[in-house]
C-alpha cells in the first residue's frame, strides 16, 4: 500500500462510533442462538454437532494510526452444545472498518493457542460482507501454538456475515485445516443465525461527550 507523506498526524474522528459504523452496525450489540452447526473433524471422520451461541459487540472508542481511522466492535463469542453447560467454543476479538478505504477488519483469539487477523472490503452501506487470513501472511495472517501447527494446521479462514435487518444477522465461517492421515485438507465449516437480546451502549467516549 501507498502510505501518505505525514504518517504521524492523526485523522480527525468523530466520539460517536455507533454513527460511524459502516457496514459494522448491524452487529452491534447482544445476539443469541441456539440453532448454530458444527461440522468438525473427528478421529471417526466428520462430526455434526448443533450448538448454543451468545455474542456482544460492544462499540470502542475511534482507534488512530496516526492517519489511519477506525471505527470497532469489541466483540466476545460464548457457545455450548444443548448436552452441557462447559465452554464448547469461546472467542474474542474485534471488527474494525476504515471508512478512508473500506478496508474490514476481524481480529480474533482463542484459549487453545490460536489468532488471526482477516481481512476485507466493505462500503457503508454493505449488508454482507467477507473476511480472509492465510497463514504465512505477515498482514493478514494465522499464528498457532506448536501441536496445532503439527496436528491441525490451519492453512485459510473466511468468515462472510451477512445483515438480515435490525433484529437478525447470520454468519459462514469456514476454516481449512491440515490434518496428519488424511489426503485433502478439511473444511470445518460452522454457521448460525442469531437474533438481538439487546441493543449496544454507546462507547465510552460518547457518553461522555453528552455530558
Amino acid at each position: 500500500m501507498a502510505l501518505p507523506a505525514d504518517i504521524y498526524t492523526e485523522a480527525e474522528f468523530s466520539p460517536d462510533t455507533l454513527s460511524h459504523l459502516g457496514p459494522l452496525r448491524g452487529l452491534a450489540g447482544v445476539w443469541r442462538s441456539d440453532k448454530g452447526e458444527d461440522i468438525s473433524p473427528k478421529a471417526h471422520g466428520p462430526e455434526r454437532k448443533t450448538f448454543i451461541e451468545s455474542v456482544r459487540f460492544d462499540p470502542i472508542d475511534p482507534q488512530l494510526n496516526g492517519p489511519q481511522l477506525f471505527y470497532g466492535l469489541r466483540y466476545h463469542m460464548h457457545i455450548n452444545n444443548p448436552e452441557e453447560k462447559i465452554t464448547f467454543h469461546d472467542q474474542v476479538g474485534y471488527w474494525l472498518w476504515e471508512p478512508a478505504t473500506g478496508l474490514l477488519l476481524q481480529s480474533l483469539t482463542i484459549p487453545r493457542g490460536q489468532a488471526l487477523l482477516a481481512a476485507g472490503r466493505a462500503q457503508a452501506d454493505d449488508t454482507r460482507f467477507t473476511v480472509t487470513a492465510t497463514r504465512g501472511d505477515t498482514a493478514y495472517g494465522i499464528v498457532s501454538n506448536g501441536f496445532l501447527e503439527e496436528a491441525f494446521r490451519t492453512d485459510h479462514y473466511r468468515c462472510t456475515v451477512v445483515i438480515h435487518g435490525a433484529d437478525s444477522w447470520s454468519y459462514e465461517l469456514s476454516t481449512t485445516l491440515v490434518i496428519p492421515g488424511l489426503e485433502a485438507p478439511f473444511d470445518h465449516h460452522d454457521s448460525n443465525t442469531l437474533s438481538r437480546v439487546a441493543p449496544p451502549e454507546p462507547n465510552p467516549l460518547a457518553l461522555a461527550s453528552e455530558d
